[in-house]
């Protein structure tokens, strides 16, 4: 029987199984400090084994190891001797357009970061930094989106353009051109879909994916009912072809309303700062930005995360925020049955966009783990720092 290594003693891996295996016993404040940072401390326990939840790293869920770990002495040790790893900018030429992406870390297993939509990779600006101290990480910017390219929709004419086919495409070429290697993807929102759009289409690519509250699409077509349909299409008809899309987005395009609209979606209000209003909001008013947010309202068609996730190969990893008051958790809870995914996590008080929320950090042991799924679906470990 296959077996892998951790610090602690080697196990057999086929007899340890997530969904049937691990479950949370505790949740309560601790005591560790990372980066300005507080975290919950989420004690998880095999229940054939004793397991611990954390690493130097952040939370834990384990499947290999029999020790508890002390948290506060290896933060303390791990926080005082890590620098803050530099962050660049840089643009990628994908088939004759200009598509900004950000990069930093140059060892470990390659991570790429995708965005939601409105937003850009400057959303994953709190957890390049933190990944990059034992990865190679890239966040880009899908085309249409941050300071990537914007071409006119309608220079396509009837073919949309804005789809998940084509960032999917985009996020697998990126690997093949850019990172020049298989890559894990971390993904929010409607990147989720791209994602898993992109490892169904070429799935040697993706080793391992983790999705943050990825979006339900309940605008799309197919779940809404059949008497509505008319009046949907109608509607995008108006904002698509007639100045009143225009004059929705102008007024959407604000820093007011930028803000109301991250305050809704972030369960903590004290994470929409100025600097975060400015960064969502300053690509929006580049040129073509409004044709591009209207197409995309207006997309109510395309895959659905319960179609893609019974074709994706790699293990898959979802955590979601149960304040999201967008993608409801009742509602995500459902896609913790399908094979490809291995475990369900619940962020406690974390709203839509968990990056911000929190600060994000993977073990490459969990890394390596992931790929290690896709053959023995054993779980080893998640690290996601919670800050209170």
């Amino acid at each position: 029987m296959a077996s892998f290594s951790t610090s602690a003693r080697v196990l057999p891996v086929l007899s340890l199984h997530p969904k049937r295996n691990l479950s949370i016993i505790t949740s309560s404040p601790s005591s560790v400090h990372f980066s300005n940072t507080h975290l919950h401390s989420l004690k998880i326990r095999h229940k054939s084994l004793g397991l611990s939840s954390f690493e130097p790293g952040g939370f834990v869920v384990c499947s290999a190891s029999n020790n508890y770990f002390s948290v506060d002495e290896q933060m303390k040790e791990k926080q005082s001797s890590e620098e803050p790893y530099e962050v660049k900018n840089s643009m990628w030429n994908w088939r004759g357009y200009s598509i900004r992406y950000q990069y930093s870390g140059s060892t470990g297993p390659a991570l790429v970061l995708v965005h939601g939509f409105g937003a850009n990779s400057d959303h994953w600006r709190k957890n390049i930094m933190v990944l990059a101290k034992s990865h190679r990480v890239y966040s880009i910017d899908l085309i249409g989106y941050g300071y990537s390219d914007k071409p006119n929709p309608r220079d396509f004419f009837d073919k949309p353009f804005y789809t998940f086919e084509t960032w999917a495409s985009q996020l697998n070429d990126f690997c093949k051109d850019v990172v020049k290697d298989q890559a894990f993807f971390i993904c929010n929102s409607i990147g989720g879909l791209v994602g898993l759009q992109a490892a169904v289409m070429e799935p040697e690519i993706c080793r391992g994916m983790i999705l943050l509250n990825i979006s339900l699409r309940m605008l799309h077509i197919k779940k809404q009912p059949w008497y509505g349909r008319p009046l949907i299409r109608s509607f995008q008809n108006l904002l698509r072809n007639t100045a009143a899309g225009k004059l929705f987005y102008k007024m959407v395009a604000t820093s007011e309303s930028v803000r109301n609209i991250l305050c809704q979606c972030y369960n903590d209000t004290s994470q929409v700062t100025e600097e975060l209003v400015e960064k969502i909001l300053q690509p929006g008013l580049e040129p073509g930005a409004a044709d591009v947010f209207l197409e995309f309202i207006c997309y109510s068609g395309g895959p659905l995360p319960e179609e893609l996730l019974p074709q994706v190969k790699c293990p898959v990893l979802i955590a979601w925020g149960d304040k999201d008051p967008w993608e409801p958790i009742e509602l995500g809870r459902a896609y913790g049955n399908f094979d490809s995914v291995e475990d369900f996590i619940v962020l406690p008080n974390v709203g839509h966009c968990p990056q911000v929320s929190l600060y994000l950090s993977l073990s490459s042991a969990c890394l390596h783990t992931l790929s290690y799924l896709h053959t023995c679906r054993c779980y080893d470990q998640v690290a996601i720092f919670f800050p209170l």
